[in-house]
């Protein structure tokens, strides 16, 4: 099957409700994240890399492709361990090791044992993917309550930062952290107020991270994807928004998790040797100006 075969057009994603949080087992359209034509070319070989959210949706493809390079593979997931148990066959299946680690990112003590378990079990960090996120949909600004732009900052921002901050010690030169911002960061959504402003801030953490660490040569950039298919969406945006995701981009389409999984093998590998302080959208042609 080609891979345009595969990617289905807006009229083919069904109006979907799910419980938060949904798990990718539940969704009635899969999202596609399985590589199946991807090329690999061991460009992560003898890689370690943690992934946080990497359970599902993005996290699972970029699990996958980290796999199919040679890495070995630790990912943080909060509560779908049937999610995450898929995401480490997936990653066995392809000749690599995965770590399944339950943790909360709002929680500094929970990142730190995560990535002391993950240096313990593979005896180094080289690649740190900050991909975990939380999102809901309110309409109207008053709805989002002080509840939920808490849990939206300290799951966006101030978990990429427990993240960085515990796996830093680990980290050489050539080593690579990776964010993953939104589109959503540049150009806003009126029903995504918390979230644009949590991934606004995404984008500046990773400009100043990658200043801070230059003279580390650490690198640190951020993929910006534009609408993708995960199971936050039918988890967090009522009905109609499901079934109208997303036609906003040029392309006319969401993207498929796999999509954005070559961004990040690009920006983990010599490939992106001088790259640093970046956002590279991978939006289908959303512009954010």
């Amino acid at each position: 099957m080609s891979d345009q075969e595969r990617r289905p057009t807006p009229d083919q994603i069904p109006g979907q409700q799910l419980e938060y949080p949904a798990s990718q087992a539940d969704m009635a359209l899969q999202p596609d994240s399985d590589l199946s034509n991807y090329k690999p070319a061991d460009k992560l070989k003898g890689k370690v890399a943690l992934i946080t959210g990497g359970d599902s949706g993005i996290g699972r493809a970029v699990a996958i492709a980290y796999a199919l390079e040679g890495a070995n593979v630790a990912i943080i997931y909060h509560e779908n361990e049937q999610d995450a148990d898929v995401t480490c066959s997936e990653v066995e299946k392809r000749g690599q090791q995965c770590l399944k680690i339950q943790a909360d990112v709002r929680d500094f003590d929970a990142c730190k044992k995560a990535v002391e378990q993950t240096v313990q079990n593979y005896g180094q960090l080289n690649i740190l993917v900050n991909n975990a996120a939380y999102q809901m949909v309110q309409e109207k600004f008053e709805d989002v309550t002080l509840e939920q732009f808490r849990r939206t900052i300290e799951t966006n921002v101030f978990g990429y930062f427990h993240m960085v901050k515990a796996a830093i010690k680990h980290l050489e030169a050539d080593d690579v952290i990776i964010n993953t911002g939104s589109i959503v960061g540049k150009t806003g959504k009126p029903f995504l107020v918390d979230y644009a402003a949590s991934k606004g801030a995404v984008h500046s953490f990773t400009k100043a991270l990658a200043l801070n660490l230059a003279d580390r040569k650490i690198r640190v950039n951020s993929v910006v994807p534009g609408p993708v298919w995960t199971p936050n969406i039918p988890a967090t945006m009522p009905k109609k928004m499901v079934e109208e995701f997303d036609t906003d981009p040029a392309l006319g389409r969401t993207a498929q998790p796999e999509e954005l999984a070559p961004a990040y093998v690009f920006l983990a590998a010599q490939d992106s040797s001088f790259i640093t302080g970046a956002l590279l959208d991978v939006t289908g042609g959303q512009l954010s100006s």
